[in-house]
């Protein structure tokens, strides 16, 4: 009997997290995919520095345009916060500059030790 319950409370759950997961995505909510799929092209500016790239700062300007609730934002910061942890060389001071270096306004900092829940 506790067998079945386990079962039907973790069929309960897998629905719920289906119908969450399909109300995101037409809502257009951000994922950390789509985040780190426009951002790669900022890689090798992030990490060596010098200029950044036409692909990179079209990326920066996706990420922006669809960050555009407070929800999207934090979403996008948290993304942007893990994606920076795992480049050991990424250079602070290219992540901090490289929005003004695409000529965007980005609401979104890029860094490891951002809180995004401020």
């Amino acid at each position: 009997m506790k067998a079945v319950a386990i079962v039907l409370v973790l069929v309960v759950l897998a629905v719920v997290q289906l119908a969450i997961a399909g109300r995101l995505e037409q809502q257009g909510g951000v994922t950390c995919g789509q985040v780190d799929a426009n951002m790669t092209p900022c890689i090798s500016y992030l990490t060596q520095g010098g200029e950044p790239n036409a692909a990179c700062c079209s990326g920066v300007k996706t990420v922006n345009g669809m960050a555009q609730s407070a929800d999207e934002r934090k979403t996008a910061c948290n993304c942007l916060k893990a994606a920076a942890n795992r480049y050991a060389n990424l250079k602070d001071d290219a992540a901090q500059a490289l929005p003004s270096k695409c000529g965007v306004s980005l609401n979104i900092p890029i860094s490891r030790t951002i809180n995004c829940d401020t």
